[in-house]
C-alpha cells in the first residue's frame, strides 16, 4: 500500500544499519522529516550521503542522561521507531552472567523506555496524534539456545508495548511492536556466511520457505506508524512467515 508521510517527523533509533536504516530510507522516500539516531557516526554518514534529508543524531542509547538531552532538542515528533538493539547469545542460561545481562538489557530495553518517555511527554504537551513502533523479535514469543538476555529484553518490549499503549491512549497515542523472526540485513547475511547462522535452519521452520527479506519488516513499520492502523493499538505484530503458528512443518 503507500504511504504518505508528508508533514511527519518521525525519531529512527538503530539508524545505521539494517532495520532501521531501511525504514528512515523509507519514511524519507514517503515524505517524512527523518531523525536518525545511531552511536556510530561512520553509518550515518554514509546514511545521509544516500538520503540528504535526513537528520544524524549520534548518541549512546545506554547513556540515560545523555540520550534525554539529546531528544529534548529536538522538536516535536509525530512517530518514534524503537530499533536499536544489540544480539546476546554467547552464553547458556545456566551460565549469563549478570553484567551480561544488564548490557542487553541496557541496549535493547531501558533505551526504548527511555526515548518513549521523553518522545511521548512532547507529543502529549502539544497535542500531538502519534505513534510508537517498537522492534521486537519472535524471540519474545519463543525460547532459543542461548537466549536468555536477548529473549529476556525482548519479552520485556512487548510489556512496554502494551503499557505504554495502556497509558497513551487516552492522549491518542498509539504503541505497537513488531516481533519479526530472521530478516535478510547484511549482519545476517554476513552471520549466515560465516557459518554462524543455518539459513537452512531458518528457512525450514518457516511454512513460507524463506526468511524476510529487508522490506517484509519495513513495510509493517511503516503501517503501524501510519493512519492505515489508527485503531490498532497495544499489539504483538507477529512477521514470521508462518514460523510462530507450527511445531513442525514437516511431518
Amino acid at each position: 500500500m503507500p504511504f504518505d508521510f508528508r508533514g511527519k517527523k518521525v525519531l529512527v533509533t538503530g539508524a545505521g544499519k539494517g532495520i532501521g536504516r531501511g525504514v528512515a530510507i523509507a519514511l524519507n522516500k514517503a515524505g517524512s522529516k527523518v531523525y536518525a539516531l545511531s552511536r556510530t557516526k561512520s553509518t550515518l554518514d554514509s546514511l545521509v550521503d544516500e538520503c540528504p534529508d535526513i537528520i544524524p543524531i549520534v548518541a549512546d542509547l545506554c547513556g540515560w542522561e545523555d540520550t534525554r538531552e539529546k531528544l529534548e532538542k529536538i522538536e516535536v515528533l509525530d512517530g518514534l521507531v524503537n530499533n536499536a538493539g544489540i544480539g546476546g547469545h554467547d552464553y547458556d542460561a545456566v551460565d549469563c552472567p549478570k553484567e551480561y545481562i544488564k548490557h542487553i538489557l541496557d541496549n535493547n530495553l531501558l533505551s526504548a523506555i527511555n526515548c518513549s518517555q521523553v518522545v511521548a511527554k512532547k507529543m502529549i504537551e502539544a497535542k500531538v496524534k502519534g505513534a510508537i513502533v517498537n522492534c521486537s523479535s519472535t524471540g519474545s514469543l519463543a525460547a532459543f539456545p542461548k537466549g536468555l538476555p536477548y529473549n529476556v529484553s525482548k519479552a520485556g518490549m512487548d510489556m512496554v508495548t502494551k503499557q505504554f499503549a495502556l497509558e497513551l491512549g487516552p492522549y491518542e497515542i498509539r504503541v505497537n511492536s513488531v516481533n519479526a523472526a530472521l530478516v535478510s540485513t547484511p549482519l545476517v547475511q554476513s552471520l549466515i556466511e560465516r557459518g554462524t547462522l543455518s539459513e537452512n535452519t531458518f528457512s525450514s521452520r518457516m511454512p513460507m520457505g524463506r526468511i524476510l527479506t529487508l522490506e517484509e519488516i519495513v513495510d509493517p513499520i511503516l503501517y503501524l506508524l501510519s493512519e492505515h492502523s489508527a485503531m490498532v493499538t497495544g499489539q504483538m505484530h507477529v512477521v514470521d512467515g508462518g514460523c510462530m503458528s507450527n511445531i513442525t512443518v514437516k511431518v
